[in-house]
């Protein structure tokens, strides 16, 4: 199962993982992950991060899962005294609780496949960045989350992945806030980055990679 399949590094994911792994899409309707499901013969999971009432009920038919990837996630430009209460809520509920709530209400299905849990974190979840206070607090929480997942759940493999920038509509829109010209090419690819993940969660079985750091060259 892969969250926010409908967006860039979303669908480089899935098309990472689309020849070794039947795809679950998870997130909002949308046609752009229609259309990702579409092209890899996927099913899509309609899940509302921000609302964590209806996910056990959406995920209930799922008996067994071998990799959960949380890709989805919020991010609100601005630093502390720019930010908003509404925006540190709103970005914790999709970063951090919607990621808990749907990893619990899968657990029992990861145990029963010995499965893995890959959180795409960020550079942000390691070292806080200048204008981006909720989401670097976020991505801080979210990382201790791993820990502890990975402490109190031994039968999982549970992997951090924090990439540098990315080449994404999110960074588009941060760059646009630090005024400068976007140039994808500073950037990593989505690419690049569904690659490495790709990488860990193919780790033979008697590996275990924690921690992946990633930063453009």
């Amino acid at each position: 199962m892969i969250t926010g399949a409908g967006g860039g590094l979303g669908r480089a994911l899935a098309a990472a993982l689309a020849p070794t792994h039947t795809l679950f899409l998870a997130g909002r309707p949308s046609q752009r992950l229609d259309a990702v499901a579409a092209q890899y013969g996927a099913t899509t999971w309609p899940i509302d991060l921000a609302d964590t009432d209806g996910i056990d009920a959406v995920v209930e038919p799922i008996v067994e899962l071998d990799v959960l990837v949380h890709n989805a996630g919020v991010a609100y430009p601005g630093r502390v005294a720019e930010s908003t209460v509404d925006q540190w809520r709103a970005t914790m509920s999709v970063n951090l609780v919607g990621a808990v709530a749907l990893t619990l209400a899968l657990l029992p299905a990861l145990r029963a496949a010995d499965g893995h849990v890959v959180f795409i974190n960020s550079g942000s979840g390691i070292n806080a960045s200048p204008g981006l206070a909720s989401y670097s607090a976020s991505k801080f929480a979210l990382r201790s989350f791993a820990d502890s997942l990975r402490n109190d759940e031994p039968g999982l493999r549970v992997t951090s992945v924090h990439p540098g920038r990315i080449a994404t509509e999110m960074q588009e829109d941060l760059v646009a806030y630090e005024g400068r010209g976007y140039d994808p090419t500073r950037f990593l690819s989505p690419e690049t980055v569904a690659r490495v993940t790709a990488d860990a969660i193919h780790t033979p079985r008697d590996g275990h990679v924690h921690e992946v750091i990633l930063r453009p060259r």
